[in-house]
């Protein structure tokens, strides 16, 4: 059984991607209860006490930073943003300079996670009794973020392995343990209009019925 101290994490927030599902509009930038998605994202991000947290950037990524003005972070461009999510995460990943136990890959599109939620996958992987990634679940839908030791970094910087592979659970079940939530907010995100209308829907009337987007 694995010490129930709470581990020092730092986390990467994948912000590169160009919203091609969201009809011309720039979700990350969309306005969110006061201030745009991606802030509130990282805000919520900052409040559960990372060792650091890198942006990793790529569309439109001077906007994104815009948007984040102020706040404590390092930003990441990701050259390579357009073949696909694992790029933004080896290049996230090679950018933290922390010491750390857990490395935490969070979408910045899930803007109904609150500070405690983060907590949550940290407390959880510190008392998981096997693996050294954990994966967030509800209801038998996988979530996110991912959490994973900080010993797999240069693995994962090689693609060696992949915290956001659909099949992590089922080709390394020694190494996963997937952490059961009892809510709903592992799973959403933040894809099309219809996702974004639920979530302002649920922020404005605390509605419990949200459209799930795809996870990592």
């Amino acid at each position: 059984m694995k010490a129930t101290r709470s581990p020092a994490f730092s986390a990467v927030m994948l912000a590169a991607g160009t919203s091609t599902r969201m009809q011309g509009r720039h979700k990350l930038l969309l306005p969110m209860a006061g201030e745009t998605v991606i802030r509130r994202s990282v805000r919520a991000l900052l409040d559960a006490g990372p060792e650091e947290i890198v942006v990793v950037t790529g569309f439109n990524g001077l906007a994104v930073i815009h948007a984040l003005d102020g706040l404590p972070l390092r930003f990441q461009f990701n050259p390579y943003y357009d073949q696909g999510q694992m790029t933004s995460v080896a290049v996230g990943v090679a950018a933290l300079n922390a010491p750390c136990d857990v490395v935490m890959v969070c979408l910045a599109d899930q803007v109904l996670l609150k500070p405690a939620d983060y907590r949550e996958l940290i407390d959880a992987y510190a008392a998981m009794p096997h693996g050294s990634i954990l994966v967030p679940s509800f209801n038998g839908q996988r979530g996110n973020p991912v959490a994973f030791a900080a010993s797999y970094a240069t693995e994962v910087i090689n693609g060696h392995v992949n915290p956001g592979c659909r099949k992590l659970v089922a080709e390394h079940p020694d190494e996963v343990f997937v952490h059961p939530a009892t809510h709903e907010r592992f799973t959403i995100d933040m894809d099309t209009p219809a996702d974004y209308a639920d979530i302002l829907a649920r922020l404005n009337t605390g509605s419990k019925r949200v459209t799930a987007g795809e996870s990592l």
